[in-house]
C-alpha cells in the first residue's frame, strides 16, 4: 500500500515545482512510510525515500518501515540530514505549509541556505482523502470500540456524577476494549452546557432534568473514530424533545443523500436547510462535519464553505447541532464511508432519544 502513495505523492511534483518533498508531520510520516514514532522525518524525492529517527525507535522503524533508507541519530534530525546530504543545493524542497512551525522553517533555511524551501499544502492529504480497505478496517474496528464505550457507559450516568467522572470512565473503557488512546479530550456537557458545542468535562455534577451530550473517539492503530450521543438524565422538557427530533431527522437527510460526486457544501446544506426550515438556523453554529482517518480532522471539510466533492472512500463524520444558550443543546455524530451512490453507517450505538 506505501509505494501506491508515495506514488501519488511524487506525481504532483511537477504541478508543485518540486524536486523533493519533506515530511515533519507524524500523521503524514506514519500515512506514507508506516512509522508511528514520535519524532521522525522522511525526505522523499522521485528516486528514493529517506527516514530519520532517533535511537528510542532504532528497532521499532526497522520493524514498521520497508523500502526506506533509515537513518538513526543521537543528535538533531535537520542536522543528520545535511551529515548525509539528504538535500542538494538548488533543490526546491517541499514542506507542508501547515504544519511545519516558523522555528523549524527558520532553522532549515540557516541548515540548508543553498536550497529553496516552498510551502504546499494539502499534498499529503489529496492522497489520504480516498481510504483503502485496510484503513476503512481499522477505522471500523475503532468505531465499535467507541460503540461500545457508550452502551457500556450509559449506566455509569447518574444523578451527582460529575462530567470529568464521566470522562474519565469513557479514557479507562477505550483502553479496557482494545483502544491505544482516546482520539481527543471528551467532550461531556450538561444542562446550559450542552449549547457549548466544544465545552470540555469539567467537576460539575450532572442532574436531573438535564441534557447530556456526550461526544468521544478513540484511537485504533493510528486510526480515529468519533461519535456524539445527547441524552436526557430524567424526563426531558417538551422543547427538549423537539429539538432532538429536529437534529436527528436532519442527520438522516443528510446521510441518506451523501454519495460519490455529491459537493460537500450541498450536503451541509441537506441538514441545515431542514433545521432553517424548523426555525432553529441560528443555533446551527458550525459544519456538518469533517473527513477522518489519522488525524481527527482532516479532509474532506463538510460545510458551506467546502469545495470539496465527495469520493467513494472518503470516511466523514456527519453531526449536526442545535444550541440554545441559557437551555441546552443536542448534537447527534455518526461516522460514514462514502460509497458509489450511497453510503455506509459504521456506527451501531443507538441514536433514540435515551431518558436515564
Amino acid at each position: 500500500m506505501y509505494p501506491r502513495r508515495l506514488q501519488k505523492l511524487r506525481a504532483q511534483f511537477d504541478g508543485l515545482g518540486i524536486d523533493v518533498f519533506l515530511i515533519t508531520h507524524q500523521p503524514h510520516l506514519r500515512y506514507l512510510s508506516g512509522f508511528s514514532g514520535s519524532s521522525g522525518i522522511g525526505v522523499v524525492s522521485l528516486q528514493n525515500c529517506h527516514i530519520l529517527t532517533d535511537g528510542r525507535y532504532k528497532d521499532q522503524i526497522r520493524h514498521e518501515t520497508k523500502g526506506w533508507k533509515i537513518y538513526i541519530t543521537q543528535g538533531g534530525l535537520f542536522d543528520e540530514m545535511r551529515r548525509r546530504s539528504l538535500l542538494k543545493a538548488a533543490s526546491r524542497v517541499g514542506f507542508d505549509g501547515n504544519t511545519l512551525i516558523y522555528s523549524q522553517f527558520r532553522n532549515l533555511r540557516k541548515i540548508f541556505p543553498g536550497v529553496r524551501f516552498l510551502p504546499k499544502v494539502e499534498c499529503v492529504e489529496k492522497v489520504a482523502v480516498v481510504k483503502d480497505s485496510f484503513e476503512i478496517a481499522y477505522i471500523k474496528k475503532a468505531v465499535a470500540i467507541t460503540d461500545s464505550v457508550f452502551n457500556d457507559l450509559i449506566p455509569f450516568i447518574q444523578p451527582g456524577v460529575s462530567e470529568l467522572d464521566i470522562a474519565a470512565e469513557i479514557s479507562y473503557m477505550h483502553k479496557k476494549h482494545g483502544a491505544d488512546a482516546d482520539a481527543f479530550d471528551s467532550i461531556v456537557a450538561s444542562g446550559d452546557r450542552s449549547a457549548l458545542p466544544h465545552w470540555r468535562a469539567s467537576p460539575k455534577k450532572v442532574k436531573r432534568g438535564e441534557l447530556i451530550t456526550l461526544d468521544f473517539g478513540c484511537v485504533y492503530n493510528g486510526y480515529h473514530s468519533d461519535l456524539t450521543r445527547t441524552v436526557a438524565l430524567g424526563r426531558p422538557s417538551p422543547e427538549a424533545r423537539k429539538i432532538y427530533a429536529v437534529v436527528i431527522e436532519a442527520q438522516e437527510r443528510a446521510i441518506g443523500a451523501a454519495a460519490s460526486g455529491m459537493k460537500a457544501k450541498d450536503l451541509d446544506a441537506v441538514a441545515r436547510g431542514y433545521i432553517k426550515a424548523r426555525g432553529y438556523d441560528k443555533f446551527f453554529r458550525h459544519s456538518l462535519g469533517h473527513g477522518l482517518g489519522l488525524q481527527i480532522h482532516e479532509p474532506p471539510r463538510i460545510s458551506a464553505l467546502s469545495k470539496a466533492t465527495l469520493e467513494s472512500g472518503n470516511v466523514i463524520t456527519i453531526e449536526p447541532g442545535v444550541y440554545i444558550p441559557g437551555f441546552g443543546g443536542v448534537r447527534i455524530e455518526d461516522d460514514i464511508v462514502i460509497r458509489d451512490g450511497s453510503s455506509e453507517v459504521l456506527n451501531k450505538a443507538p441514536k433514540e432519544f435515551m431518558i436515564l
